[in-house]
């Protein structure tokens, strides 16, 4: 399993204290170190590792599961499009994406920019069946939930 962007790694924990053989990445440094640290504490085989999400091929691994908490609603229209490539390049066929990510729902401006429902599905049209769509809150440390989509995806 990968989760993508994993930041801190409490979705890599939770899914080795289950025990999966996950691997996290993140390209901040200080979030891996605290994910790392965090799995030495709770006794927890899990790997993390500095990745960048546009390349994840530089990984040299195939996936059957993807979590992606939060990570595809910060790309631009390129980067969304370039990651999803690099996506599809190491998800094995009938791999499941599980993504989590804000809605245009949201209101204000606060924040990542938001993902619509209709970018989702034309981002994964090649390669990838949408299996749901659906209404979902994202809970934060600094405030109220917000407003998201939780989406799942197979690759085909």
């Amino acid at each position: 399993m990968l989760d993508v962007g994993c930041g801190t790694g409490e979705h890599t924990l939770m899914a080795a204290s289950l025990g999966l053989e996950v691997v996290g990445v993140d390209t901040a440094a200080a979030a891996i170190g605290s994910a790392e640290r965090k799995a030495r504490e709770r006794g927890l085989s899990a790997r993390f590792q500095l990745a960048d999400a546009l390349n994840l091929t530089a990984l040299g691994m195939q996936f059957d599961t993807v979590l992606d908490c939060g990570l595809f609603h910060v790309f631009s229209d390129e980067d969304r499009r370039l990651f999803v490539e690099s996506l599809s390049a190491v998800a094995r066929p009938g791999c499941r994406y599980f993504m989590l990510c804000f809605s245009e729902r949201q209101p204000g401006e606060f924040g990542p920019r938001r993902v619509t429902e209709a970018e989702i599905r034309a981002s994964f049209a090649r390669g990838w069946q949408v299996d749901s769509i659906e209404p979902a809150t994202l809970e934060i440390t600094s405030g109220p939930g917000v407003l998201a989509w939780l989406a799942s995806l197979t690759r085909v």
